[in-house]
């Protein structure tokens, strides 16, 4: 089903082919006809199964007619989502005129207050704060917005920002377009949506306990004082990779690429701490390949868009189940395979019985063949080099298919299911993925 047959007009649709996408994602099939007319909607999909064009698209056929002004808002919660949100309208409405443009916090407000006054955009990704902070200083105007659209709403909550959103609502037109997409739609929201939404039509495309199909999960049962040593042993082990790994704290993932990097491994991060241009430069890097590793708190558990992450690492349990899959549906993105790995210490042990009630499944355990698990701690390298060649010839995964920033294939960790009935050394290898076809199968 190509996208003109829902009814996007010439324009749109030559920007979605500019963008490298032929065919509309389930969610976008279903969503598209429903808000061009103008329902409300409240959408539950799976993380990367093209949730943002689903509702960008719609949202620019509105914009192609009608006044020069701030018609369309669509809030977020990080600075990064809104990164990620605003330059996906820019490439949709390229051939359109609409303006599309983002405020968010961790920059100087003045650039952002010259594009609303001076500039203009009819459609305007925001953050709650960011947003009201432009408000109060008389810098946008939000009585003419047509379309709200709260993205990642449950998180928004989860990170405190209900009361902004009621304030933001307040300020709305009643007469307009809600819609609210979420990969979750936990009880939390039934206030939000109670106040945003008259009659929505609803779609739940996926359940939150099921993360994408591609996703391999495996839980490593280790001790807490040898995570570090582990986690280096499965990156040694995996030589040509591009790996997200997540922390708990904005210390701990301070500490953490401090250990990897004494190990001479390329490594960034990114976490709230961090200034806005040092998150930039570290999604940058990770982005084009020039580090292999990025470190992240769950700041990074939405609103990061990466193609070909080949393993996503929690090095510590997350607090929640859905921090779980909104973690681990960092890979496996657009109908592509992945690995997630946890790390698991024996204070753990709770969460990831929540876990997997959460799942409805057991994931399987494995122990890396090989390494010592019964050593005292993480010996750390004096200074200088540290090889990692013996390790790598070592390693007996298998290949998967191509990966940013190369051809050369990825290699599984050599594993044994713990409690299993057969050896697993070759768990969690990933299909092949024809590289020549990799453009085609893209979808948003």
């Amino acid at each position: 089903m190509p996208f003109a047959s829902l009814g996007l007009p010439e324009p749109i649709t030559r920007s979605v082919r500019a963008a490298g996408y032929s065919e509309p994602t389930p969610i976008q099939r279903r969503a598209i006809p429903l808000i061009l007319p103008g329902h409300d909607l409240v959408a539950a999909a799976q993380t990367g199964s093209g949730k943002t064009a689903a509702f960008l698209l719609p949202i620019l056929v509105r914009l192609l007619e009608g006044p020069r002004a701030l018609r369309a808002l669509v809030l977020v919660p990080t600075r990064e989502l809104a990164a990620q949100v605003d330059a996906c309208g820019r490439d949709y409405a390229r051939f359109t005129g609409v303006r599309v443009g983002a405020v968010y916090g961790g920059v100087p407000i003045g650039p952002q207050e010259r594009l609303l006054r001076r500039e203009g955009v009819e459609l305007l990704v925001a953050t709650p704060g960011r947003l009201l902070d432009l408000h109060g200083r008389h810098s946008v105007s939000l009585e003419e917005v047509e379309v709200l659209v709260l993205d990642e709403a449950d998180r928004m909550v989860d990170m405190g920002f209900a009361p902004d959103l009621q304030r933001i609502l307040a300020l709305l037109p009643r007469d307009r377009q809600t819609l609210m997409f979420s990969a979750t739609m936990p009880p939390e929201l039934n206030r939000v949506a109670k106040d945003a939404l008259r009659n929505p039509k609803r779609l739940d495309l996926a359940p939150p306990s099921r993360p994408a199909s591609g996703i391999e999960q495996t839980f490593y049962p280790v001790p807490r004082h040898l995570k570090p040593a582990l986690l280096d042993e499965i990156l040694s082990r995996s030589p040509e990779h591009s790996v997200l790994v997540f922390t708990r704290t904005k210390h701990g993932a301070d500490r953490l690429t401090r250990q990897l990097r004494n190990r001479d491994r390329e490594v960034a991060v990114i976490h709230g701490d961090r200034s806005q241009g040092q998150r930039e430069r570290a999604l940058s890097d990770f982005k084009r390949g020039r580090v292999g590793v990025l470190v992240a708190t769950d700041i990074a558990s939405r609103g990061i868009d990466v193609d070909d992450i080949t393993h996503v690492v929690n090095y510590d349990v997350p607090r929640t189940p859905e921090d779980y899959v909104h973690r681990i549906g960092r890979t496996g993105r657009m109908d592509a395979t992945g690995d997630a790995f946890t790390l698991v210490s024996p204070e753990e042990h709770a969460e990831v019985a929540a876990i997997e009630r959460f799942l409805g499944i057991r994931v399987p355990r494995a122990t890396l063949e090989g390494f010592d698990y019964k050593r005292r701690s993480l010996v750390e390298p004096s200074g200088g080099g540290h090889s990692h060649s013996s390790s790598r010839a070592h390693g007996t995964g298998r290949s998967s298919g191509p990966h940013r920033g190369g051809s050369s294939s990825v290699h599984i960790p050599a594993a044994r299911v713990v409690g299993g009935a057969s050896d697993a050394a070759d768990h969690g290898r990933r299909k092949k993925i024809n590289s020549g076809d990799r453009r085609s199968r893209r979808k948003m």
